[in-house]
């Protein structure tokens, strides 16, 4: 077992990702400083990226292999046939490169023809995980305090819980870009290549456009007191999250062509990415806050019934939903408004005209 786990870097991950958190809690616990907590996990899925590339030894895009050319006949000849590159085969020749001159043993870098997804999917990760990174460090130092510390900072055994937990999510949904750094496999590029990188920059697009526009939003003093209502948050109360589930998935179907038998349950690094998310340290406890803030207030009842909790939906539509429809299909929970205030009939009726839901959204 042990061989099949640092075969796959799963053991090495494990160990490096704890020992990451491991510090960070030190720092935290220490210090009562809790502003480094966001740029600790996204620069975790960065480590665990640039290291199980590294360590591979080979890389193609899928692999790049290093080699040496055992002659200078030979090696004139591989190259001659090697670099006779015509531009309709791209995706089937293979490129020999120099990495020194002048030496009868000089070291080549072959190219394959199908350069691209294992250095892609690392480089995915590695832009998704500095720009997150940053962001939520800027952010929270703007802000001054992480709210999510308050009852943890006197609690050991809370904040404990919290890194750990970290610590499991970052080597988690790790899982499809470690496994596809470890394999020595190189399928040609295909159509799940191509879908999983959509993906990928439709979601970052999502998440970055929406921080940024919840940002300029509290950052304005005249929304003081006010809900996020504008630009993509108009059309989904949570934006950012479904460009963070879309972009990991995009990453896991790309994963995919390197995949075979038991390297499968890496579909567990998303799935549990999505769950967290719908169900734990996402959606939930934003709703809770937002439910314990404005839940009181007519119009914020109003812009969360007509508007998706997850997936983008114009407002005219989602508010003329049967209920049924949006908690089997669209995520709409109740427990993400158990926390309204008891007696308070929110929800629209279902025979409001969707010319009426799309004139009471004019006031957003």
């Amino acid at each position: 077992m042990g061989t099949v786990l640092d075969s796959h870097f799963l053991a090495l991950t494990a160990i490096v990702t704890v020992g990451y958190q491991f510090l960070f809690f030190v720092i935290t616990a220490l210090l009562k400083f809790d502003k480094v907590t966001d740029f600790a996990g996204s620069t975790n899925f960065v480590i665990l990226a640039v290291l199980t590339l590294v360590l591979k030894g080979t890389w193609h895009f899928r692999q790049a292999q290093r080699s040496k050319l055992p002659s200078s006949k030979q090696k004139s000849e591989e190259k001659a046939d090697l670099l006779d590159i015509n531009i309709s085969n791209f995706g089937k020749k293979t490129v020999a490169v120099p990495l020194t001159n002048g030496s009868s043993s000089e070291e080549f870098i072959w190219f394959s023809s199908t350069i691209w997804p294992l250095v892609v999917l690392t480089l995915l990760v590695v832009l998704w995980g500095l720009r997150l990174g940053v962001f939520l460090l800027m952010r929270i130092l703007q802000w001054g305090e992480d709210r999510r510390f308050d009852e943890m900072r006197t609690n050991l055994g809370k904040l404990a819980v919290f890194w750990t937990f970290q610590a499991v999510w970052v080597w988690t949904v790790s899982l499809p870009v470690t496994i596809v750094n470890a394999s020595g496999r190189n399928p040609s590029l295909n159509g799940a290549d191509i879908i999983g990188w959509i993906m990928w920059s439709v979601g970052i697009s999502v998440e970055a456009f929406a921080d940024q526009q919840k940002l300029s939003f509290k950052n304005s003093p005249q929304n003081r007191g006010k809900w996020c209502n504008i630009g993509l948050w108009k059309y989904t109360r949570h934006p950012n999250y479904f460009g963070e589930i879309l972009l990991w998935w995009g990453i896991f179907v790309a994963s995919t062509p390197v995949l075979e038998g038991a390297e499968w349950l890496v579909l567990l690094g998303p799935i549990f990415l999505t769950l967290l998310l719908l169900f734990v340290s996402g959606i939930p406890l934003l709703e809770e806050s937002a439910d314990k803030k404005f839940g009181n207030a007519a119009e914020y009842r109003l812009y969360k019934s007509i508007t998706s909790p997850l997936i983008p939906l114009p407002p005219v539509v989602y508010g003329s939903l049967p209920s049924w429809f949006k908690i089997t299909f669209l995520f709409e929970f109740p427990l993400y408004s158990r926390n309204l205030p008891q007696g308070v009939n929110w929800q629209i009726p279902g025979h409001v005209s969707e010319l009426a839901v799309s004139a009471l959204h004019v006031f957003y």
